[in-house]
């Protein structure tokens, strides 16, 4: 039978991370954060002076990114990137480098790698609808735009990183409008995703609320 998978999708700042990963600890299933990969091509492309659309240059560092999932740290080329790959300036960054489709092609079959027993839980933009279209669960997290805007800043903060909730705000704007009206595999729900709005709800709240929406589909696999 196929590993099981749990797809969660969604805008920038919409917690979809979070959320992920503690489902993925509540279940002991793997963890594939698909957005970090996209990150550290933007740093990478960013540290080389790469122009970040330059799809054949980009998606070349993309075939040959040299990272490390740690436990508790992300290294690129030996080096710890965990703190820098959340700069707004990566996220920016990587929100153009994800619209090149060389650079979808480059990265598809090494997230898929990340499908191990006993599962793995996948969160990013379109971990449903191309990665991983026959996942057993599909969840379409979102958020009002204000509400990522505040968690963003609060993260930025919490890390010691400049962040000014006016600019976070436009950015999360601008981000969800590039993010939609992208060529190569643009944001969006998919037919059989389960939408979940998170404004004014607690992580562990919506934890429990995907859990329990797997656990139900599941049970009644055949």
């Amino acid at each position: 039978m196929a590993v099981p998978v749990i797809a969660i999708d969604g805008p920038s700042a919409s917690g979809k991370g979070t959320v992920a990963r503690e489902v993925a600890n509540a279940l002991g299933f793997h963890f594939l954060d698909s957005g970090a990969l996209y990150r550290l091509v933007a740093l990478a492309a960013l540290d080389r002076g790469v122009d970040v659309v330059d799809a054949s240059a980009v998606a070349d560092i993309a075939r040959n990114l040299n990272v490390v999932f740690g436990a508790d740290a992300v290294l690129l080329d030996n080096r710890d990137v965990t703190n820098a790959i959340r700069q707004e300036r990566v996220s920016d960054a990587a929100s153009k480098v994800a619209a090149l489709h060389a650079v979808r092609e480059a990265l598809l079959d090494r997230q898929r790698t990340f499908r191990k027993r006993p599962g793995l839980v996948a969160d990013g933009r379109d971990m449903g609808s191309i990665v991983f279209p026959d996942a057993a669960l599909k969840i379409f997290l979102t958020a009002a735009a204000e509400e990522r805007a505040r968690r963003r800043y609060k993260q930025l903060m919490e890390k010691g990183l400049h962040a000014n909730m006016d600019a976070l705000l436009q950015e999360i704007r601008d981000r969800d409008a590039r993010d939609s009206g992208r060529a190569a595999a643009p944001l969006r729900k998919c037919a059989d995703a389960i939408e979940l709005d998170t404004t004014g709800m607690s992580v562990d709240a919506a934890v429990a609320e995907v859990v329990a929406l797997y656990k139900k589909r599941a049970s009644k696999a055949p």
